[in-house]
């Protein structure tokens, strides 16, 4: 394991802090200066501390304490990055959902976790109380609202448009809205005052979420170092100095380690501000790039080929631009090609920047240099982090230029998995160089400067709009249907979402095919599966191919989609 660091020697000095404390030294440097911007609403940092500290006093007053898991199951909205950092402020630990997660999902989610509380948007109410319903303790649901976050008129318009769709919530005692819950922390006595804020690099901070490939959802436990290496190593690595002023047009979620990592943690802990966005929609990023002329983008390959499509953009300058980051899914040469010209076109003197990653390291750990691509190449390492190229399932590492697993090593490696020391032990290995290496399940190479290519994916799993969707979770759904047999779920290749999920099917003997079974296996689908996983098209078979040892050859499925395709294409 001799490889040498690259990218950078510097080695950064990373501060024993909270992420808490990191904000809140942003904040005290700069209290006048804009942390969030949401919908023409600004927040400045020293409104921002307040909030935090007020919504730790509400959760401390409501009985959550260090090590308790509280769920965020909220878009990119104010309230979300309150409660975020409020859970930190008490060692507490958020556990961060999609909020389009289907009912079961969510029920999965709390019982995994033994959530004490969930935060979620007044639209998700109804989903998430059906949900308590297979949840093995109580919880309470805490409801934000959009329109306490917008300004005047907005505010007014979202209530007469939206609002009232969810005015009629019950009063039960499991239930309170945010604005309640925070009213309970304005004032508690002296015998309840908070702890110091206190670091550990071995205490769980957050737990995001990845695909098993047995189907079920792994939760994996990243720390204060884990998060806050991840920015300062982001900030060195982009090569840009970040501070008050400079803008992230925050769209990837808070619940996605790009999002988190990237768009909001790394902007809070230097000053900038983050201009939210709840859900992307190609007219109203446009409409943000023209009216905010934010200094960063970050996002999926979905997200900027979308922008070479929106006529808005044809005139407009991107001067103001000073970076353009993608991750989340393999950046075509192509598409990066159609990108950097769309750029300079458009006045911008950058080109985008492509990086790779994955949660067990909270996100990115290598990025493209900023003056220097070679094709087809993910970038180099950033500071402190080492990679390698090993025999798959080895330690054997492989000269360069030779395929094999992509391993890394670090500050922003994962703790493990959650109650899970099977897998953490597979994916967390100890070589003899004594460091922890994380084992991707990736494959690539590596050149003599250092530059990683990515080649494919060991394990099975399809990214759609920059979500990962794992094949074995929607096949045991589909399998749990009493018509179905057995089912394969595969990826094929689309232009607007670069994979789209296509079912395979047979049918139990004596299952007659139809449009009604397809609806009802649907309908099953929907309660256990979030809406971006659904799979866009379901063929029923009387067998599927199958392999030597008797498994489903979902390959050769891939392949005979690719072809189809193809042939559609050729007509």
């Amino acid at each position: 394991m001799g490889h040498k660091q690259y990218w950078t020697n510097e080695h950064l000095e990373y501060p024993e802090l909270t992420m808490y404390q990191m904000v809140e030294a942003a904040a005290k440097a700069n209290p006048n200066a804009a942390a969030i911007e949401f919908y023409n609403k600004k927040t400045s940092y020293r409104i921002f501390l307040d909030k935090i500290n007020q919504a730790a006093r509400a959760l401390w007053r409501a009985g959550i304490r260090e090590g308790d898991r509280v769920t965020i199951c909220l878009p990119n909205i104010p309230q979300a990055m309150v409660c975020f950092y409020a859970l930190n402020r008490i060692s507490a630990i958020a556990n961060m959902v999609h909020p389009l997660s289907a009912r079961d999902e969510i029920s999965f989610y709390l019982n995994f976790s033994k959530s004490k509380m969930i935060l979620t948007a007044d639209m998700f109410y109804e989903k998430v109380e059906e949900s308590l319903k297979q949840v093995d303790h109580p919880v309470t649901i805490i409801l934000a609202r959009m329109q306490d976050e917008l300004p005047f008129p907005l505010n007014v318009a979202y209530v007469a448009k939206e609002g009232k769709k969810y005015r009629h919530i019950p009063k039960v005692p499991h239930v309170i809205t945010w604005n309640e819950f925070m009213s309970n922390g304005l004032n508690i006595g002296m015998m309840n005052k908070l702890p110091e804020p206190s670091f550990d690099r071995n205490r769980t901070a957050v737990i995001l979420y990845s695909g098993g490939t047995s189907g079920t959802p792994k939760g994996i436990c990243l720390s204060d170092l884990n998060m806050n290496a991840l920015a300062m190593q982001g900030k060195e690595a982009t090569g840009v100095a970040f501070h008050p002023g400079i803008t992230m047009l925050s769209c990837m979620p808070c619940f996605h380690g790009f999002g988190l990592g990237i768009n909001l943690h790394l902007v809070f802990i230097f000053g900038g501000t983050c201009i939210l966005m709840p859900t992307f929609n190609k007219q109203s990023y446009a409409k943000m790039l023209i009216r905010k002329r934010p200094n960063f983008i970050a996002g999926v390959p979905t997200i900027f080929e979308a922008l070479l499509h929106i006529p808005e953009l044809d005139k407009i300058k991107l001067d103001f631009l000073m970076g353009m980051f993608c991750g989340g899914d393999s950046l075509t040469i192509e598409l990066k090609k159609k990108l950097d010209t769309f750029l300079k076109e458009h006045g911008a003197s950058i080109q985008v920047r492509e990086g790779y990653g994955l949660t067990e390291c909270v996100t990115a750990s290598c990025l493209t240099p900023k003056d220097t691509y070679r094709p087809g190449s993910i970038g180099v390492a950033f500071p402190d982090t080492t990679y390698a190229i090993v025999a798959p399932g080895t330690d054997e590492v492989m000269p360069y230029g030779e395929e094999g697993e992509i391993i890394l090593t670090g500050p922003t490696v994962m703790l493990g998995y959650l109650d899970n020391p099977e897998e953490t032990a597979k994916t967390l290995r100890k070589l003899s160089d004594g460091r922890t290496w994380l084992y991707t399940g990736d494959l690539g190479f590596m050149d003599e400067d250092g530059y990683v290519y990515f080649k494919q994916r060991i394990k099975r799993m399809i990214v759609t709009n920059g979500y990962n969707v794992y094949p074995g979770q929607l096949e045991n759904a589909i399998d749990s249907c009493e018509e179905v047999a057995y089912s394969c779920v595969i990826g094929v290749k689309d232009p607007r979402r670069m994979h789209r999920v296509k079912a395979y099917i047979v049918l139990k003997d004596g299952v007659e095919e139809s449009d009604a079974v397809r609806e009802k296996i649907m309908g099953v689908l929907k309660t256990k599966i979030a809406a971006y996983a659904l799979p866009r098209e379901i063929v029923f078979r009387k067998e599927l191919p199958r392999t030597l040892v008797g498994k489903v050859a979902y390959r050769k499925l891939e392949e005979e989609s690719e072809q189809e395709n193809a042939a559609k294409q050729g007509e």
